[in-house]
């Protein structure tokens, strides 16, 4: 996987290889606005063929709360297209500019303009899910089973339809860690800020995947969650990946390396088992 971990090493380069492994035909509208920060910026990708309950996945990506962009993600956007999702991609605030809780707001609010504008005033014929890799995936969980960001900023928009979780750290502290602990300085207190513990009943489901290789977040991320979330009495399903590491995950996403691993016939799967509920 060096090949493509070099195209995504640098702005330039993961566009270019976002372009190469995209899924085609795939409609996009790219920067939409979702708030008034420059970072407030989003993009869409449809699939050509759009069905009257078409599922909608925001995705957050990666890049430890403090380096990312959206243009380096139109592979796993089209991906989402490939299996008939409409995909949101939404840009977030990043530190040093910001420190948590602002992240959290900025994927709060992308969350509500996917319902408000792509739902068509329907909810309940468009379900709309949250995904993420990485601290994206971090940040995703929290916004799922953590009811204080939407009954703060967006109490009428009901919870997402289900979480689908790539390499996340649920049960990671990352108020002690010296690589994110100056980012989480505001919490309240660790918990506040670790997935795990925020788990309720009626929480929405997940799918929770994971490299075995996986040496940034480790793979007992994915077998807590699913565990605390199976106690709540919510469904959850942990896949682990041999071979696959922490940002071969996502990049199995990608046409040419599919192949590698069942990661998105099992996304698709979950999509379409939860949106026939």
């Amino acid at each position: 996987m060096s090949f493509f971990k070099t195209f995504l090493a640098k702005p330039s380069k993961g566009s270019l290889f976002s372009a190469l492994v995209a899924d085609r035909p795939v409609n996009v509208e790219r920067d939409i606005a979702y708030g008034n920060h420059s970072r407030h910026r989003l993009d869409v990708y449809r699939p050509v063929v759009k069905t009257r309950k078409t599922p909608i996945v925001v995705f957050l990506y990666g890049g430890g709360w403090d380096s990312g962009e959206k243009e380096f993600y139109g592979f796993v956007g089209s991906a989402f297209a490939s299996i008939g999702c409409i995909a949101v991609i939404p840009d977030y605030r990043l530190y040093p500019e910001v420190r948590y809780p602002e992240f959290m707001k900025d994927a709060t609010h992308s969350y509500n303009w996917a319902v408000q504008n792509l739902t068509k005033g329907e909810p309940a014929h468009s379900p709309v899910f949250i995904s993420g890799h990485s601290a994206g995936a971090h940040i995703g969980a929290l916004l799922c089973y953590d009811p204080q960001y939407l009954d703060t900023l967006h109490p009428k928009v009901p919870s997402p339809q289900g979480f689908i979780g790539l390499s996340g750290p649920y049960g990671f502290d990352p108020t002690t860690h010296h690589r994110s602990r100056h980012i989480f300085v505001d919490a309240q207190n660790a918990a506040q800020v670790q997935p795990v513990n925020q788990v309720r009943k009626g929480a929405p489901p997940a799918i929770l995947m994971h490299g075995a290789k996986d040496t940034t977040v480790k793979t007992q991320n994915a077998y807590r969650m699913r565990d605390r979330l199976s106690e709540a009495g919510s469904y959850a399903h942990a896949i682990e990946y041999e071979g696959i590491g922490h940002t071969g995950l996502v990049l199995t996403l990608a046409r040419l390396s599919r192949h590698r691993a069942s990661v998105l016939e099992r996304i698709a799967e979950f999509i379409n088992s939860q949106s026939a509920l």
